[in-house]
């Protein structure tokens, strides 16, 4: 099936009191997954704590893995720079260690890229959900609206300009376009989820989303980076430092290396 050609990268950051938890359920809905990866690569700091995590885990009999220790930076972005890097299938997927996959995602897949082969990056529908599970709201299923967006189903660069709310954790994308395009940026920080499909779409990547539920993200959990980030600079995200980190990715948007980025108040 063509779900063998895809390696599930999950980055990995630090181990918190319910990581395990968490870690559990992730892996889970891989191995219950209607169509099993080719790959899963753990990618994760090279520390004491992580490796003694895995020196106890068994992996559910059937998935294929490993684990790459980063002794760099270990954001969110350079975890899964690092991951496609060494990644030796045609695509490559995003789990988050607090999110799950539908059983339905990777099979979804195969059967949607048999009939648009020129598709770069796959979007499944996301339900975003509290950290008990309850629901928010819905990711990605804005383009099936009609008139949203230039042609059904498909994002494109004006519509991404316009409207922010699209997630990449969870998307089947081309490993060869991800680095053409040169991957996420660290610098971008808050937005570097919107910077990269501004980049994306600017780049001529075609952008689908396959209307079926095919991801639960957490949304915004506490020790989650968009929690820890928030906390440690300041109460509460100000107005002017969120509108600092969108105007930044549609100025970003243009460059594919990444550059250095300071914000100050």
């Amino acid at each position: 099936m063509n779900s063998k050609n895809i390696t599930i990268l999950v980055p990995l950051h630090e181990l918190s009191p319910i990581f395990s938890e968490w870690f559990n359920k992730c892996v889970k809905s891989i191995e219950q997954a209607n169509a099993k990866p080719g790959k899963i690569l753990f990618i994760c700091p090279k520390n004491n704590e992580f490796e003694d995590f895995f020196s106890k885990w068994e992996c559910p009999k059937g998935l294929d893995y490993s684990i790459i220790y980063n002794d760099g930076k270990t954001d969110f972005c350079s975890q899964v720079n690092l991951g496609v890097e060494s990644t030796e299938t045609e695509y490559f997927s995003i789990l988050e260690h607090d999110d799950e996959y539908s059983n339905i995602w990777l099979s979804q897949f195969d059967e949607y890229v048999k009939h648009y082969e020129d598709v770069d990056i796959f979007f499944p529908l996301v339900v975003d959900t509290d950290e008990q599970g309850g629901f928010i709201g819905f990711t990605n299923e804005a383009v099936w609206a009609m008139g949203f967006s230039e042609e059904l189903g498909f994002l494109d660069n004006n519509t991404a300009l316009k409207y922010q709310n699209f997630q990449v954790s969870g998307m089947i994308m081309k490993k060869d376009k991800f680095e053409e395009i040169g991957g996420l940026k660290p610098s971008v920080k808050l937005t570097f989820n919107y910077e990269f499909l501004l980049r994306a779409t600017y780049n001529d990547s075609v952008i689908m989303t396959i209307p079926k539920v095919g991801y639960k993200h957490t949304n915004q959990r506490v020790n989650s980076l968009f929690w820890n980030y928030k906390n440690k600079t300041s109460e509460k995200l100000s107005q002017d430092e969120a509108k600092f980190w969108v105007e930044l990715a549609k100025k970003e948007y243009f460059f594919t290396t990444d550059r250095e980025v300071v914000y100050e108040n």
